[in-house]
């Protein structure tokens, strides 16, 4: 009878030891976990080795996205060769350019390109001078943006010329059938202001990779570890070669740095040199590098956030970071609208005839939605950056920043265009307003195609976060965690 009262499960005492035994491994698996972790973040080389394989992952293996994206910014450049070959056999009629407006699309899209080049190596440069703790997470990305930008600037002085073939001839040489170029021109200041700013920036982009490259030559095998060991330079991280390489890049960026000033002046006194309502302005200068260092901000951002999550790199470029580039948008922002009222101001306080003429075409003339809709692109938008929810928020920092590169190509087509449609000849007037044509949208679809393109592949064969800053990084961290630890001692 007793037996048959006894139940078959344990007692209620087994399953409160059981139960206490298991919290009691729970516990002591999530101390373990606790103190792996704190020897993981006290041992930099952990730290090292997980930074190298973030970035070098993408040089083996793309995600099948970036497979996707190459073959979309191919068939960018199709439409764009397309384009320019039809133009080269039909002739630039088919463009939207007819006397007086002789300068367009094609320039716009140079001096936009152009902008964009001239703020990648000066925002890395500038950075590093001032040694701001985020530049390490967007340095090597606004340096490669600098060579492609300005490698696709070169191409529409050619498709400008409409006959490519002649190219040499507008170029400063000495030449046997005594045809000169006309040295007093502004456009010469181009050729030697745009091929130095180029010479400079691909060897301050190569310094900075040559620890990196090394990195890449060691850990790859097969032909690729061949050219990244020729172009690595036999770079084998001793202390001299640290010792010279911090010197040499220091040098570099403080040429670098002065270097767009000098260099995005000489590409707004193509304009400001010349005698035409609208151009002929002293503020051009400052205007147009704070324009091109606006763009610039605004075009790291939108490339920055589609890369952190296709390359997986969300631990490095965090919102607190964009965060911090957000609000250089916001500074450089505020001193474009100033610019903006400044012009304006000087326009009605020189009280010229012409020069009125000029502004009231374009706010109420034919261009006044494009120049109502870059003001507001330009100066209203970015005041979203005041709060920080915008500025850490993905969505609205990625459409703020195509806004304004958006709205910057629009400031840079009035500027090209309205002056020369309302000339100091009321007879030469453009009466009507400019229409695009098929042909200037095909190349200028392709020229953005090329430039995609081109940093599809950087992504794909080169780091694109700089280890070395990024180690550098991690012990500046450690040893302030340590002289923190030892103050409360």
């Amino acid at each position: 009878m007793s037996e048959s009262i006894l139940p078959d499960s344990p007692s209620s005492s087994d399953e409160i030891a059981a139960a206490m035994s298991r919290i009691v491994e729970e516990q002591a698996e999530k101390i373990d976990e606790e103190h792996a972790e704190l020897k993981r973040d006290e041992d930099p080389r952990v730290k090292f080795r997980e930074i190298t394989e973030a970035v070098i992952r993408p040089i083996g293996s793309p995600s099948i996205w970036w497979y996707v994206s190459l073959v979309l910014t191919l068939w960018m450049i199709i439409v764009g060769a397309i384009s320019w070959g039809y133009q080269i056999y039909r002739g630039m009629g088919v463009t939207g350019m007819q006397h007086p407006m002789m300068w367009a699309v094609y320039i716009t899209n140079f001096v936009w390109w152009i902008a964009l080049a001239h703020s990648g190596t000066f925002i890395s440069a500038i950075l590093y001078l001032f040694r701001a703790p985020f530049r390490a997470t967007f340095s090597r990305l606004s340096e490669a943006m600098t060579c492609v930008a300005v490698i696709t600037a070169a191409l529409f002085p050619m498709i400008h010329l409409g006959r490519t073939w002649r190219l040499y001839w507008v170029l400063p040489y000495p030449s046997e059938r005594w045809i000169w170029p006309n040295f007093r021109s502004p456009l010469i200041l181009d050729v030697f202001a745009v091929g130095t700013y180029l010479t400079v920036s691909i060897l301050f982009f190569w310094l900075g990779l040559l620890p990196d490259l090394a990195v890449c030559r060691d850990r790859l095998r097969g032909w690729r570890r061949n050219i990244y060991g020729w172009f690595s330079m036999g770079w084998d991280g001793t202390h001299r070669q640290w010792k010279n390489y911090e010197m040499a890049y220091a040098i570099m960026a403080c040429l670098a740095a002065p270097l767009v000033l000098s260099v995005h002046s000489c590409v707004s006194w193509d304009f400001a040199l010349g005698l035409v309502p609208g151009w002929h302005s002293t503020m051009f200068a400052p205007y147009f590098v704070d324009g091109a260092i606006f763009q610039g901000l605004a075009t790291v951002i939108v490339i920055a956030i589609p890369m952190r999550k296709l390359l997986h790199l969300e631990e490095y470029i965090t919102p607190q970071r964009l965060d911090q580039l957000a609000k250089l948008v916001l500074l450089t922002g505020l001193a474009l609208t100033w610019s903006y009222c400044s012009e304006f101001f000087m326009t009605w306080y020189k009280h010229d005839p012409s020069e009125l003429v000029n502004l009231a075409h374009k706010m109420w003339g034919a261009p006044a939605i494009l120049f109502w809709m870059y003001n507001f692109f330009n100066c209203i938008v970015p005041l979203a950056f005041c709060w920080k929810w915008a500025r850490r928020n993905l969505w609205s920092l990625w459409i703020v920043g195509f806004l304004i590169i958006v709205g910057m190509w629009m400031e840079r087509f009035i500027i090209v265009s309205v002056s020369l449609s309302r000339d100091y000849d009321p007879y030469s007037w453009f009466r009507g307003g400019y229409h695009f044509s098929a042909v200037e949208m095909g190349i200028t679809v392709g020229s953005v195609g090329w430039f995609c393109f081109w940093m599809l592949l950087f992504c794909k064969f080169l780091p694109v976060l700089p280890m070395s800053d990024l180690k550098r990084d991690v012990l500046k961290n450690l040893r302030d965690r340590d002289a923190k630890k030892a103050a409360r001692l």
